[in-house]
């Protein structure tokens, strides 16, 4: 079974942005533009991209009909998804040109989390739950 996958549509930004979340969280990016699909609009443009791996998000620079990124009241969760030292280069990583919301770092409620907006405009709610400690 698959899980939705995000589809962004960029203001004429999508290569940059699809190949700066390339080097946040690796994976393999494919990028096509419209001269390579033979669709109208700018030939250079971003007609379909994609990054797959442990992070996966698709996108297009938004044709002159369509509306780019605005995100409000939507957060994209990486809770729980890698190691706590791979959360937090992530974390730094995203951080870069963007605001960080609430630094990543334990919460009253025991684990440790955070968010950051990004200087794309994606909004990313990170952490995991404490590492248990090993007995001796």
């Amino acid at each position: 079974m698959t899980a939705p996958t995000v589809y962004l549509l960029f203001p004429g930004t999508a290569r940059e942005a699809l190949s700066f979340y390339a080097g946040v969280f690796g994976g393999d990016l494919s990028l096509h533009t419209n001269a390579d699909f033979g669709s109208g609009g700018a030939p250079n443009a971003i007609a379909h991209g994609a990054l797959n791996g442990v992070v996966t998000l698709s996108g297009a620079d938004a044709a002159l009909h369509e509306q780019s990124i605005q995100l409000q009241g939507l957060m994209l969760s990486l809770l729980g998804t890698a190691e706590p030292a791979r959360l937090h280069e992530w974390f730094d990583l995203l951080s870069v040109g963007g605001r960080i919301v609430d630094p990543l770092g334990p919460k009253p409620w025991g684990a440790s989390d955070g968010q950051v907006i990004d200087q794309y405009g994606l909004h990313w709610l990170i952490g995991y739950e404490p590492v248990p400690e090993e007995k001796e």
